[in-house]
């Protein structure tokens, strides 16, 4: 009999008997959109992985401790098997035929009457990708397919620009630490799909060139304010661009919420009307050490770590910061937009009972090609940044994990 193609068909499986026989890599894998597909799962097996395990603890699905036996898919919508025992295997297939009972089966193919396909998701779209050819099938050019897919709709290079379904309005993207592979997915599409963005200038300027040549690109740091505040009159650009129906995105260093004033953006928006959404970012304070070798946090050396603004020195009266308290930690101390302020900062942490030794490295123009680490203590520092001269952007790691990546070792 001649080879016909599958006929694709998304199943509705919310509140649905689904039966899986089988615990282990396999079921492993295909569970979790099973669960999130809302099946009502019957899971048929002697052992689990611990991961599955934990979806019979979480009560996410039912799990019966025991070998497949006849009539365990009675009544079920769908079934995945999955057990090592290819005799339990085919007389599981031959059951789902006589019940008419869709089947996949994980040893044989050609033997079971469905196939999962290879899936992924991109805001609201579903990709499932079945190779056609029964006699060509190849799991990893499907995979690579659908990776593919997946990748163009993410980043807006499948999306033609007539089609784009995202209402006028503002997106605030935290771009990451700067290096533009860091961004997240959602916030490159989000982006790719911007008529307006306006950047700063620590957010990954390379993603700036990617951009088609209608997008207008704003400077945040060269709007004009006049009698406004600069923030003020970022505000009032981000209003008036999306008041004119254009898909706006404002481009930020790191997350919008981490020292990225992005609230204040927020605030103003929504006093205005206009639609906002808020897509988190990396931020410097965790990315920057751990791409200079520095876990903030490290077994038996570090518990916490404490991010803070150094800003405003310790003697300034509009510091917010307990100084203080902070010199009394042990974990690692996270300083961003501090290097002009690191002399007061150590001198206080020091007086404050923090020893002089305590190791500081400094990273500057962190994931970046620039990059560049410069390691002192509490006692060296403030004379460390000027004979290195060391400038801005640069985040200060001070504890002493600073010494226990190989780096430290060099």
């Amino acid at each position: 009999m001649a080879e016909h193609p599958a006929y694709p068909v998304g199943l509705r499986l919310t509140g649905r008997r689904v039966v899986v026989l089988g615990a282990g890599q396999v079921a492993q894998r295909r569970l979790p959109a099973l669960i999130a597909a809302g099946a009502d799962i019957l899971l048929v097996s002697p052992e689990a992985t611990p991961s599955v395990e934990a979806m019979a603890d979480a009560g996410e699905l039912t799990w019966e401790r025991r070998p497949y036996a006849d009539g365990d898919l009675a009544d079920a919508w769908y079934a995945l098997i999955a057990t090592s025992d290819a005799q339990a295997n085919a007389h599981a297939s031959a059951e789902a035929e006589r019940s008419r009972v869709w089947c996949v089966r994980s040893d044989d193919a050609d033997a079971a009457t469905a196939w999962t396909p290879a899936t992924g998701h991109s805001e609201g779209v579903t990709v499932a990708i079945l190779t056609t050819d029964a006699k060509g099938r190849d799991p990893r050019h499907t995979a690579a397919i659908r990776d593919a897919v997946v990748e163009g709709l993410r980043d807006g290079t499948l999306v033609a620009p007539h089609h784009r379904t995202r209402a006028p309005g503002v997106a605030l993207v935290g771009g990451g630490p700067g290096d533009p592979d860091l961004i997240t997915v959602r916030g490159r599409r989000l982006l790719a799909e911007a008529d307006v963005v306006i950047a700063d200038r620590l957010g990954p300027r390379d993603l700036l060139a990617e951009l088609p040549p209608h997008v207008e690109v704003i400077d945040a740091a060269k709007i004009p304010y006049g009698r406004y505040m600069a923030q003020e009159a970022i505000n009032n650009a981000l209003i008036e661009h999306a008041k004119l129906g254009k898909r706006v995105v404002r481009l930020k260093g790191g997350d919008p919420y981490v020292y990225g004033r992005g609230m204040e953006e927020v605030l103003a928006l929504a006093e205005a009307g206009v639609a906002c959404t808020v897509v988190p970012g990396i931020s410097s304070s965790i990315s920057v050490p751990g791409a200079a070798g520095i876990p903030v946090t490290h077994r038996g050396v570090a518990h916490e770590f404490t991010v803070v603004s150094g800003h405003v020195a310790p003697d300034d009266e509009r510091s917010l910061v307990d100084w203080p308290s902070l010199a009394k930690l042990t974990g690692t101390l996270v300083v961003l937009m501090g290097v002009d302020k690191i002399g007061r900062i150590a001198e206080t942490l020091v007086a404050h009972g923090k020893s002089p030794d305590t190791p500081v490295a400094l990273v500057q123009e962190g994931t970046t090609a620039a990059q560049r680490r410069v390691d002192a203590t509490l006692a060296t520092v403030a004379e460390t940044v000027r004979t290195q001269d060391v400038k801005p952007p640069a985040v200060i790691v001070i504890g002493a994990v600073v010494n226990v990546g190989p780096e430290a070792l060099l």
